[in-house]
């Protein structure tokens, strides 16, 4: 399936952020990032700028003005100042990063007040328009318009050259992976973490690529399928009736040759609505590291009628 425009869109925002995430994490250490580091972000940067931003400016931007937005003032008229103001910044930023990649090491401390003021300006500037223009963007343009901004981020990237997106997005899984930047999990401490999946309206399993069960939530919460800790290190075969093994059997099969990404099924039991899924989970590097387990009662969710935007009363 081909994606909207906003899709492609967020995704180099993500992308971006992440690259951001990682060069802030090595700029902030004393010595400051390998110069090779940073000569990755200075072409990274090049993307952002005469890729990313120019399929807003050529092939959306011009579409909602057409539709009655505004050019100056709105919306659209501060993402096109922040646009400009970008690249005042990399005007600085560019020429300090270039020299430190060559091996100025001297200047670190302009590198890092440059690189500053530039991430954080687009770093506000995706979140206005992830949560702003393109929600008012999808609802003014219609699908030949929105087909056309695909056809024109696609014409974009390729005046660029073949596989530019992929290119730069290989850049920057490389700063990614030279910053040794972790997820986002790694800064909650355990306890929170732990809490987080046990309040999930969803209760998980975890088994690890040896088929065994190694985690399981709400341990101390009711369950729609009751176990015990006995489970852990268990054989997930020895946990499902023989009338299922060879569904079992063949999920696991599926997801480890990477055949499958999802298995689902839906149940009723003791006046409830089942929903159970499993899911591959995959390293950075596609390694499987295993299956999860995901049970919900949907019967609160399949009985929604209409809309609730009020909160309702405790």
């Amino acid at each position: 399936m081909s994606q909207r425009w906003d899709e492609l869109l967020k995704r180099d925002h993500e992308v971006t952020e992440q690259v951001f995430a990682a060069i802030e994490a090595k700029l902030a250490a004393a010595e400051g990032p390998a110069p090779a580091l940073v000569g990755l972000l200075v072409d990274y940067m090049h993307y952002v700028d005469h890729c990313h931003n120019q399929k807003e400016e050529l092939h959306l931007f011009p579409r909602l003005e057409a539709k009655g937005m505004p050019r100056h003032g709105g919306p659209l008229g501060v993402m096109l100042q922040e646009h400009e103001r970008a690249r005042e910044i990399l005007a600085r930023l560019v020429p300090l990063a270039t020299a430190y990649a060559a091996g100025n090491r001297g200047n670190l401390a302009e590198l890092r007040s440059a690189f500053g003021e530039y991430a954080s300006l687009c770093k506000d500037h995706f979140w206005k328009e992830n949560d702003i223009l393109y929600p008012m963007a999808l609802r003014m343009l219609g699908d030949t318009e929105a087909a056309e901004v695909v056809a024109g981020i696609e014409a974009v990237e390729a005046s660029l050259g073949a596989g530019t997106r992929e290119r730069y997005y290989r850049i920057a899984a490389e700063i990614v992976g030279q910053a040794e930047l972790r997820d986002l999990s790694y800064g909650l401490e355990r306890d929170v973490l732990a809490a987080i999946l046990n309040t999930l309206p969803v209760e998980l399993s975890f088994i690890d690529h040896e088929d065994r069960v190694r985690y399981f939530s709400h341990e101390h919460g009711e369950k729609i399928f009751g176990r015990t800790r006995g489970a852990i290190g268990t054989a997930v075969q020895n946990c499902h009736p023989p009338k299922s093994l060879h569904l079992v059997s063949q999920i696991l099969a599926d997801f480890k040759a990477g055949r499958r990404d999802v298995a689902e099924f839906w149940i009723e039991t003791g006046g409830r609505m089942v929903h159970i899924r499993y899911w591959p989970v995959r390293g950075d590097d596609g390694r499987y590291l295993g299956t999860l387990e995901t049970v919900q009662d949907v019967t609160s969710i399949r009985a929604l009628t209409g809309e609730q935007r009020l909160l309702s009363a405790a």
